[in-house]
């Protein structure tokens, strides 16, 4: 299998007896066929089309699992860190969500084409060795799945039984801080013709990780059965994950962190002024191991359909219902909400000597269902010389999060009715810190002020799209309208929005197809943006909006396993709250983010050896000038592979990649006592880092074996810094060796 390769984005088939022609004098010269570019696009992909990549006028990254496996990847972050213009570890090293990031922006995710992250914290994450592969589509994507941020989307596509799925294998891994797993793909012919085959996938893992007393166990099992024939599919997905751990975010003070770290920048001085010049190491646990906890199970039942109708129409969908709770608890040292203070008693977070001013305690548990539809009337006609593929959908969803919080922030209730909050007294020293849980409170401290939440948000989309050909020149077109109920129990608000989206591609002889696209996004936000005298509340929020227009090439040169795009964009997004407003004060929607970018990706296949390389540069403004937060302008990586097809190193592979990330900033207010009114704008900025990757195996047959290391030369660096939330350390150094036996 590791002759074939998934690069980024398309998956290049190329037959070497092809290359191989006979041209020598004398003889006739062989016309090469073209090397077919398939991405692994489908139905129930990113795009809800098998429409290939090279004909698809928007940009969109395809990265299966032999790609990520081979890269090392462990989560789905780490699925997409050779992705031109996708940061996956915007917070650095994490167990609890993926923070990914497309063209700059916050992505939501998705599983098999429906959402699966709402809000923050009330679900497991998913794991790699369940996914057959995970898309990127760039840019607004509100046509085809309604609400979400104009950055684009993260689509992971589920392992599920087929008649091309019964091989079956047995993989144990381990590792760096004392990992141990155990997982399994087990496929079965259970009718004997393969029209009903079944599917078991499961995973155990036991496992540390770089922080001390956070780990990250893990349990899965995901069964499924599919019934096919030549017009019917129907699959059912079974999935029971179940995840105990911590959260790595350690929320680590800038005063021991960002202010003697020569990798960050702090433009307001009274910042540093009364802070050590220890620091702490990125990988700090600054909680109480005897409180602290991330432990989540989520159950979900998937159902896929695909039936063809005629050969015209044909119908196909996707539902949903999961079920998950996630029991979360977190103490960490008081940043005081953007406020480090000047002087050694006055609110500094960590004293010179190291002692912490304060602990906040946090007591989160939460939890989520959902049920979702998305059904599908498919049609391909001709109407003279033009060819439609026309899309028409449905989609449904219902989705009710509550959390059942507590949160103690402030010494006491009079002290609640301060500014900011300096969290309960404490003696933790983060040059000699104790983990005896002595200062862990009550139950009864905590169930006086828990608060129950709930969210209860309801969906009723329609949308079409026709993807238009007439000859060589390609057209697509979509609109969609949303309505969406989102109830807290007490008020009700309403949203609707109507979409958009356009494109074109020409098709030339010489494999080099231009395009143009535009799109847009539309993301409902609850809540009110004033409040008024006498306990009313003032407007409802509007839809944060975002659009894009996009340019691009897409070449191929006719007869070569090589590729390469090139895309230039210009993204807005408006109606987002106003970055310097004094935290608790009524919301406004003035502010405002523009990101103009240029993303260049190409791969290659000479002889045995197998390159991907990737840039992205951007240009971030929001309505002040300033770039926006957390959005590194620069990134680039470069893969590679060499897997020796014969000769006394067959069987071998050996890969190696580097990747670059470019300085990051982090623009807010600081409100320094003992005169914290008005606020200082404050920047923080994070050197640019580059980290490696590598990669030995070799395959003895029906037994293979790999070691894979993330980050070679264990770089340390935080990933990013803010005034109010510390700093975030990146993953350091993490080697995996694994055993696969395949029968």
């Amino acid at each position: 299998m590791f002759r074939q390769l998934f690069f980024g984005s398309v998956l290049l088939v190329a037959s070497h007896a092809s290359l191989a022609a006979d041209n020598e004098p004398g003889n006739n010269v062989q016309v090469l066929d073209p090397v077919t570019v398939t991405g692994q696009v489908s139905t129930f992909g990113a795009t809800k089309s098998d429409v290939p990549i090279v004909e698809t006028a928007r940009s969109l990254a395809v990265i299966p699992s032999d790609q990520f496996t081979a890269q090392g990847a462990l989560t789905l972050d780490d699925t997409l860190g050779y992705t031109t213009g996708v940061l996956g570890d915007t917070f650095g090293y994490s167990t609890r969500i993926d923070a990914v990031r497309v063209r700059g922006l916050k992505a939501v995710e998705y599983l098999d084409n429906i959402q699966v992250l709402f809000g923050f914290y009330n679900t497991t994450r998913t794991e790699v060795y369940t996914l057959e592969q995970v898309e990127v589509l760039k840019g607004p994507a509100s046509v085809l799945y309604g609400a979400g941020a104009p950055g684009g989307i993260v689509n992971a596509i589920s392992k599920q039984a087929g008649r091309n799925h019964l091989d079956k294998e047995l993989v144990i891994t381990a590792g760096t801080f004392n990992r141990k797993e155990v997982a399994t793909d087990l496929g079965f012919d259970l009718s004997g013709d393969g029209s009903v085959t079944g599917r078991v996938v499961a995973l155990f893992r036991n496992s540390d990780t770089q922080l001390d007393f956070v780990n990250d166990d893990s349990l899965v099992f995901a069964p499924s059965i599919t019934f096919e024939d030549d017009t019917t599919r129907l699959t059912a997905l079974f999935n029971y994950t179940k995840r105990e751990s911590d959260t790595a975010h350690q929320f680590l003070p800038l005063t021991v962190t960002g202010c003697p770290n020569s990798g960050v920048t702090i433009s307001n001085p009274a910042i540093c002024a009364t802070a050590s010049d220890k620091e702490i190491d990125t990988s700090f646990y600054a909680g109480d191991p005897n409180f602290n906890r991330y432990d989540s199970e989520s159950t979900s039942l998937t159902l896929f359909g695909e039936q063809i109708l005629n050969d015209i129409f044909s119908v196909e969908g996707t539902a949903r219902y999961r079920d998950s709770e996630v029991d979360y608890r977190q103490s960490l040292i008081s940043t005081q909400g953007g406020n480090p203070g000047t002087g050694p008693d006055l609110l500094n977070p960590v004293r010179p000597e190291g002692q912490a001013v304060g602990r906040s305690w946090y007591d989160r548990p939460a939890t989520s269902d959902q049920l979702s539809v998305d059904a599908r009337l498919r049609a391909n006609f001709d109407t003279g010389a033009v060819s439609h593929d026309v899309l028409v959908g449905l989609n449904y969803q219902t989705v009710n999060t509550e959390i059942n919080g507590a949160s103690l922030l402030y010494p006491s209730p009079a002290a609640a009715a301060a500014i900011f909050p300096v969290g309960l007294p404490t003696t933790f020293n983060v040059f000699s810190p104790s983990y005896d849980g002595s200062e862990i409170p009550s139950d009864a401290t905590f169930d006086l002020v828990r608060v129950r939440t709930r969210e209860d948000v309801d969906t009723k989309a329609i949308y079409i799209s026709d993807q238009i050909s007439y000859g060589n020149f390609i057209a697509n077109a979509g609109v969609r309208y949303d309505d969406i109920k989102t109830s807290d129990g007490s008020t009700t608000q309403k949203d609707d929005s109507t979409s958009y989206s356009m494109g074109a591609l020409y098709k030339t002889r010489i494999g080099l197809n231009p395009y143009i696209s535009y799109t847009e996004s539309f993301l409902p936000v609850f809540g009110s943006s004033a409040f008024i005298p006498g306990g009313s509340t003032g407007q409802p929020l509007i839809p944060e909006e975002g659009k894009q227009t996009e340019i691009g090439i897409k070449y191929q040169p006719p007869g070569t396993p090589a590729y390469v795009t090139v895309a230039l964009y210009d993204l807005e997004q408006t109606n987002l709250p106003d970055p310097l407003a004094f935290p608790g004060t009524p919301v406004t929607q003035d502010g405002e983010v523009e990101i103009k970018g240029l993303e260049i990706e190409g791969m290659m296949i000479v002889g045995d050896f197998q390159v991907m390389a990737n840039l992205s540069l951007m240009d971030t403004e929001n309505q002040f000038g300033e770039t926006a937060d957390y959005i590194p302008e620069q990134q680039a990586s470069v893969w590679g592979l060499w897997a020796p097809s014969d000769g006394n190193f067959a069987n071998l592979r050996i890969g190696a990649g580097i990747r670059y990330t470019g300085e990051t900033e982090s623009n807010t207010m600081a409100y320094l006592f003992p005169a914290p009114l008005p606020g200082t704008r404050t920047k923080i900025t994070m050197d640019a880092y580059t980290v490696a990757d590598a990669l030995i195996g070799y395959n003895f047959g029906a037994i293979d074996l790999a070691l894979n290391v993330r980050n070679l030369f264990n770089h340390s660096y935080f990933a990013s810094c803010s005034v109010g939330g510390g700093c975030f350390g990146g993953e350091e150094r993490t080697a995996v060796g694994t055993l696969t036996y395949s029968f």
